[in-house]
């Protein structure tokens, strides 16, 4: 593949390094460091002229400064004459903040997305955004790939009676990405509607479907304190479901997180790498990790080489 450059920020190196390899290539050489009154200092260590420039950069570990240096490499490879710059950014900062649902809330993912263009990214690849309208903030393409294909290979090949089971939603949200998964694996899929008091507290929750006597999979896009899924395990266990599976793409696990699922019920939780997990699963062994390196990896062939990438919206690439 001539005339690529890939370049990892610091945010999630190992799934950096895994794409690269996956392509045959090297990861280009970049230093990044702090000066002492903590603003962000990058030395593009190649030239980039002309060249078709990928940088990977999770938003993650401390997110205000993942997505500055983020900005920063951008800035610094569009100014040194790289043809196109690609963001790759497998989990979207302030995906959360994408709508104005109380008078005067930001929409901080529009902010960032304004942020990205003004820096000059030309594309952006992302996956699993929390809401997919988020697509729409940008005026410059954006290819949101999704984990569902690894998600449906993983449900295959590690639960075994996984032609009895029920697909849960925790969140009325997430209602489009469970009937999808429910639909490819012919089984009935279930809904938790939940109330809120305030922002990260449940208040109570009703179970929408039947869960009795099957294995019950939560599907969500991101677990961050956790308290839902957790919540949602206990309901389907009283429920009458035989075993509970969570799968999230983005395992934020912040705060309590990791306390509560060692508490909980889950036979596993599985999350993707698009958030570095190595210490995670240190501390909890019921996290496992589905690879979507190979698919972040073809997205970036395909789009180097001017191909379709709808393949991968329902195919793992071998």
């Amino acid at each position: 593949m001539p005339n690529i450059k890939i370049f990892s920020g610091s945010s999630h190196q190992d799934l950096s390094q895994k794409i690269t390899e996956r392509l045959g290539l090297e990861l280009s050489k970049v230093v990044t460091k702090k000066f002492s009154n903590q603003e962000t200092c990058v030395e593009i260590g190649e030239s980039v002229r002309g060249e078709d420039v990928y940088i990977v950069q999770s938003g993650c570990g401390e997110i205000n400064d993942s997505l500055m240096e983020l900005l920063i490499m951008i800035n610094a490879c569009k100014i040194a004459s790289a043809s196109r710059v690609t963001a790759v950014i497998p989990c979207f900062p302030y995906a959360r903040q994408d709508k104005k649902d109380k008078s005067r809330a930001p929409i901080s993912a529009k902010l960032v997305a304004n942020m990205l263009s003004i820096a000059g990214a030309d594309h952006i690849i992302t996956m699993d955004l929390h809401a997919s309208q988020i697509q729409g903030f940008f005026d410059i393409p954006v290819d949101n790939l999704y984990a569902e294909p690894a998600v449906l290979k993983w449900i295959r090949e590690n639960i075994s009676e996984w032609r009895n089971c029920t697909i849960v939603s925790p969140d009325a949200g997430g209602a489009k990405r469970v009937t999808s998964i429910a639909d490819h694996l012919n089984v009935d899929f279930a809904l938790i509607h939940k109330e809120r008091k305030k922002a990260n507290e449940v208040d109570r929750m009703v179970l929408v479907g039947d869960v009795k006597d099957r294995v019950a999979i939560l599907v969500d896009d991101m677990g961050d304190t956790c308290g839902t899924i957790c919540h949602a395990a206990d309901k389907l266990l009283s429920a009458g479901a035989t075993r509970v599976y969570a799968i999230l793409t983005h395992g934020i696990f912040s705060g309590p997180a990791i306390a509560r699922i060692n508490g909980a019920c889950f036979e596993a939780v599985v999350v993707t790498n698009t958030i570095p997990q190595e210490g995670k699963m240190k501390e909890c062994t019921k996290i496992q990790v589905i690879d979507i390196s190979m698919i972040l990896a073809e997205a970036i062939r395909r789009t180097h080489n001017g191909e379709s990438v709808s393949y991968l919206f329902s195919n793992v690439p071998l």
